[in-house]
């Protein structure tokens, strides 16, 4: 079935809406991506106007701000300890914007966006 972003074709009625337009490729939608925590693969997917989009499938690594020294460092992804996004994606070990990573470190909150950045940055809680 064909993933879209354009509005239903039913009414609250239940009645049908009759289409003005074709479907455009601008509509299209795609499948969510989650990024889970493994050996790291990247999947490029091309956007409009041709640019090319790092889609993160899995990751085992993360960069980690600490505040009080202001460096990064790379760290192993040990595991999911809270995702505000869904409950269900702790145990699937999903990685969303926001979720709590357990580090070497210490625990992190996730600051970027894998799926749509191709990286995962986080800072230390």
């Amino acid at each position: 079935m064909v993933i879209t972003q354009t509005r239903s074709r039913r009414r609250p009625s239940g009645g049908r809406y009759k289409r003005g337009s074709k479907k455009k490729l601008s509509e299209m939608g795609r499948d969510p991506t989650f990024t889970i925590i493994g050996e790291t693969r990247v999947a490029k997917i091309r956007s409009k106007a041709g640019i090319m989009k790092n889609r993160l499938l899995r990751v085992n690594k993360a960069n980690v701000l600490d505040q009080k020294t202001k460096k990064f460092e790379v760290v192993a992804i040990e595991d999911v300890i809270d995702n505000t996004c869904n409950r269900n994606y702790i145990r699937r070990d999903i990685i969303t914007k926001g979720t709590i990573i357990k580090t070497k470190l210490g625990n992190a909150k996730v600051t970027s966006r894998p799926a749509q950045d191709g990286t995962v940055n986080a800072v230390l809680v």
